[in-house]
């Protein structure tokens, strides 16, 4: 058995009807990705710069930086 769709008139995306709702919430996302990464970074670099002593003295191993940079970047 066949089977035919046959659809009319011209097809509007999200753009031609002016709905930009979608593009600025992937816009924001992105943002706020970029700030959270940011503040990953900054928090990894100055935590490396530490000595071990240092990092003791905060109760860290060099071991936990990147887990405790992820924890600021995501609160």
């Amino acid at each position: 058995m066949a089977y035919a769709n046959i659809t009319s008139g011209a097809r509007t995306s999200s753009f031609g009807a002016l709905n930009f709702s979608g593009f600025s919430a992937f816009v924001e996302s992105a943002k706020a990705s970029m700030a959270r990464y940011a503040v990953y970074r900054e928090t990894v670099n100055e935590l490396s710069m530490l000595s071990d002593r240092d990092l003791a003295d905060l109760g860290l191993h060099r071991s936990q930086i990147r887990s405790v940079a992820y924890e600021a970047a995501n609160k």
